[in-house]
C-alpha cells in the first residue's frame, strides 16, 4: 500500500482543498476496496504543527501526524495558499524542504492552485512546466521567473509533479489523480459521485485578462495603454513599434520581457477580453462585437477568440450571457 500525504501548510492557506482531496481519495480508496482490490493509500494529513488555524479561527485542522515523522511518502498533496504568498513561503520553510527530500527520495507532488508557491520555493520547479491561478501569474512570474508557467493548461504533469490551475479546479486535479493512480472506472465514478467534468484541460475561458502592468518598462507600459485605450481599431505592430520610435525587434524583445506575451498577442487578448465582456453583458451580435474589436473577418475573429478562450465566440455568449 502506497502512502499519500495531504500537507496542512502553516499561516493562511484554502481549507477547500484540504477537505476536498480527502474526501474524494478516501471514496476513491472505498470504491476501489468494494471492487474485492486491496486498499491503494494510507492517507494522512501531515504538517509542522499540532494544530492550524482557518479564516480567523473560524475553522481548525489537526493533522494526523507531524512530517518530521514521515521519513517516506509516495505521493504529496500541497493544497492552495490565500494571497500573501511570500508570508506563506517564509512560515513554511519546514515544508519546503521536507518536499524537496521526498522528492529525491522518490514522491511525486501535486500542488493546487497557488499552492504552486510552495512548491517552486523548492526549486524543483525550474524549468518544468507549471500552472497556478491565472489572478497570482504576473506575481508568480516575478517570483520563480524560472518556471515555465503555463496559466491556460487546467493540469500540468511532468516527471512526477503535477500542478493545476485555480480555486475549484483542484477537483479536477483530483479526477487525474485518482485515474493515474487507480484507474479510469474509479476516476468516473468520483466524477459522478462528486459531480465533477470529467477531462477538463483548460482554465483559458475563466480567465480575466487584466493587462500584465508589473514591470518597469515605461515604454511597453505606454504601448499597453494605447493597445487598450484603441481596441476598436486595426493596430499594426508595426506602426506601434513606430510610434514609440523603437525597433521591431527590439520592440517586441522588451514586451515579451515585460509582459510575457509578444506585442500580438497582447493586442489579441485585450481585444477577446472586450468582446467577452460586452458577450456577457449586452445583446449585440457576435459580427457587431467584432467590427467594435477591430476584426472586420469572422473567420480570423473566431480563431484568435477560440485560441484565446478555448471556445468559440457563439459558445462563449450561449454559456455566459443569460439572455442569449
Amino acid at each position: 500500500m502506497k502512502h499519500l500525504t495531504i500537507l496542512v501548510p502553516n499561516g493562511e492557506n484554502n481549507l477547500s482543498s484540504i477537505v476536498g482531496a480527502y474526501k474524494i481519495l478516501t471514496r476513491a480508496n472505498q470504491y476501489w476496496q468494494a471492487g474485492g482490490k486491496p486498499q491503494v493509500f494510507n492517507i494522512q494529513l501531515a504538517g509542522s504543527c499540532e494544530n492550524i488555524e482557518f479564516y480567523d479561527g473560524l475553522f481548525s485542522v489537526k493533522p494526523h501526524t507531524n512530517i518530521t515523522a514521515l521519513k517516506k511518502t509516495d505521493l504529496i498533496i500541497i493544497p492552495s495558499l490565500n494571497h500573501n504568498y511570500e508570508q506563506a513561503v517564509k512560515e513554511n520553510q519546514a515544508l519546503i524542504s521536507w518536499i524537496e527530500q521526498q522528492y529525491k527520495n522518490g514522491a511525486e507532488i501535486a500542488s493546487v492552485c497557488t499552492g504552486a508557491y510552495l512548491l517552486a520555493s523548492t526549486g524543483l520547479l525550474d524549468g518544468k512546466s507549471c500552472s497556478t491561478h491565472w489572478a497570482a501569474a504576473d506575481n508568480f512570474r516575478a517570483m520563480f521567473p524560472n518556471v515555465n508557467l503555463q496559466t491556460d493548461k487546467l493540469i500540468t504533469d511532468e516527471n512526477g509533479i503535477y500542478t493545476n490551475g485555480g480555486a475549484y479546479s483542484f477537483l479536477n486535479l483530483l479526477i487525474y489523480l485518482v485515474e493515474k493512480y487507480y484507474d479510469r472506472q474509479t476516476a468516473i465514478y468520483c466524477s459522478k459521485v462528486f459531480q465533477i467534468e470529467m477531462d477538463r484541460q483548460s482554465q483559458q475561458e475563466f480567465i480575466i485578462f487584466k493587462g500584465q502592468k508589473q514591470h518597469n518598462d515605461d515604454m511597453v507600459k505606454e504601448a499597453q495603454q494605447y493597445i487598450e485605450g484603441n481596441l476598436h481599431e486595426k493596430i499594426a505592430i508595426e506602426h506601434l513599434s513606430a510610434r514609440f520610435a523603437v525597433g521591431r525587434r527590439n520592440f517586441d524583445r522588451r514586451f515579451i520581457k515585460a509582459t510575457g506575451n509578444t506585442p500580438l498577442e497582447y493586442l489579441q487578448r485585450a481585444k477577446v477580453e472586450w468582446a467577452k465582456r460586452a458577450f456577457e453583458t449586452n445583446r449585440k451580435t457576435i459580427n457587431e462585437v467584432m467590427y467594435e474589436v477591430g476584426y472586420s473577418d469572422v473567420k480570423a475573429f473566431r480563431e484568435v477568440f477560440r485560441k484565446v478562450t478555448g471556445i468559440s465566440p457563439l459558445e462563449y455568449k450561449g454559456k455566459y450571457n443569460r439572455n442569449a
